[in-house]
C-alpha cells in the first residue's frame, strides 16, 4: 500500500473514532428511538450518504455531486431529526430554518459554481485512488456532524428551554455572519464575470476588509448556531459546542485558507499590488483599509 493510501486510511478511521466519541457525548441525555439514540442516529446518516454518493462519483470518477451532497446532508439531518423528535419548538424550528436557508445557498453557490468550471482541482489527484477519494467523502461526514453537533444536541435534548437572551443574540450573531457569507461570495462572483477583471485578485468590497471574510462569516454563523443551541445542552451534551471550534480550526488551519494563500502566493506572488494587499489586510478578522 502506497504512502498516500496510507495516510488515507489513517484519516479516515481517526475521522470515525472523533465522530463515535462525540456521537456518545451529544446523546447523553437525549432523546432515542427503539433504544437508538438519536444523536448517534444523525451521525450513521451524514457518513451514510457520503459513502453512499462516493460509489458512483468514484466510479464515473467526478466531483460535481461533492458539494450538492454535503449540503443536502444539512437538510436530510436537521429536517429528519426534527421530524423523529417530534417536538416543534422555537428552538428547533429556528435551527431547522437556518440551516436549510445557509444550506441551500451555500450548496447551489459551490455546485454552479464547479459546474462552470467543470472540476475542482482539489480532487485531481485523489480522484483516481479509491481510499484517498473515499477518504474525502468521509472527512465530508465529520464535517457536517461536527458543525451540525451542537445543534442537534439541543434538538434532540430531553428537555426544551425557551430561546432566551442567549439564544436571541445567538440568532443576531448567525444572521450577521450570514450576511457577511453571502455578501462576500457575491461580491467575488461579480468580480469574476467582469472580463476585465480576468487574471485579477479582488481587493474591493469586503475584500478590502479582510482576505477571507466569506470564511469569517462561516465562522460567526456557526458560532451563532452554538450559541442558540447552549441553553439547551447539559452534562456530556456540551462537548457539542466543539462545532464552531471545529469549523475555525478546519478553515484557518488545514482545508481552507492556507490552500488559498499558497495559489495566491504562487499566482500573483510576484505582483507588487498583491503583496501590498497581503500585507495591509488581515488573514481573516476583518479590518477597516488602511490608506
Amino acid at each position: 500500500m502506497k504512502k498516500q493510501e496510507v495516510e488515507a486510511v489513517i484519516a479516515i478511521l481517526v475521522a470515525l473514532l472523533v465522530a463515535a466519541a462525540v456521537a456518545w457525548a451529544g446523546s447523553q441525555g437525549g432523546v432515542s428511538i427503539a433504544g437508538v439514540p438519536l444523536f448517534t442516529l444523525a451521525a450513521v446518516v451524514a457518513f451514510a450518504i457520503q459513502w453512499a454518493v462516493f460509489v458512483p462519483s468514484y466510479r464515473r470518477q467526478t466531483e460535481h455531486w461533492y458539494d450538492l451532497t454535503g449540503s443536502l446532508t444539512y437538510l436530510s439531518m436537521v429536517i429528519g431529526t426534527l421530524l423523529l423528535v417530534g417536538r416543534f419548538d422555537l428552538r428547533s424550528l429556528v435551527i431547522v430554518g437556518l440551516v436549510t436557508v445557509w444550506a441551500a445557498r451555500l450548496g447551489s453557490f459551490l455546485y454552479r459554481r464547479v459546474q462552470k468550471a467543470g472540476s475542482d482541482s482539489r480532487f485531481d489527484e485523489i480522484k483516481p485512488c479509491f481510499v484517498s477519494f473515499l477518504m474525502a467523502w468521509t472527512l465530508q461526514g465529520l464535517w457536517v456532524f461536527l458543525t451540525l453537533a451542537a445543534a442537534l444536541a439541543a434538538m434532540t435534548a430531553s428537555t426544551a428551554p425557551p430561546l432566551g437572551v442567549i439564544g436571541v443574540i445567538g440568532i443576531l450573531v448567525w444572521m450577521i455572519g450570514f450576511a457577511i457569507e453571502a455578501i462576500a461570495d457575491a461580491q467575488k462572483q461579480r468580480f469574476r464575470k467582469d472580463p476585465a477583471n480576468k487574471g485579477r485578485f479582488i481587493h474591493s468590497g469586503l475584500w478590502a476588509w479582510s482576505r477571507h471574510p466569506n470564511y469569517f462569516g462561516e465562522i460567526t454563523l456557526w458560532f451563532g448556531m452554538a450559541l442558540i443551541a447552549l441553553p439547551a445542552l447539559s452534562g456530556w451534551q456540551h462537548v457539542t459546542l466543539i462545532s464552531p471550534l471545529f469549523v475555525y480550526v478546519l478553515i484557518v488551519f488545514i482545508s481552507g485558507i492556507p490552500m488559498l494563500e499558497s495559489r495566491a502566493d504562487e499566482r500573483w506572488g510576484d505582483d507588487p499590488t498583491y503583496r501590498d494587499y497581503k500585507e495591509r489586510t488581515p488573514v481573516l478578522f476583518p479590518r477597516p483599509p488602511q490608506a
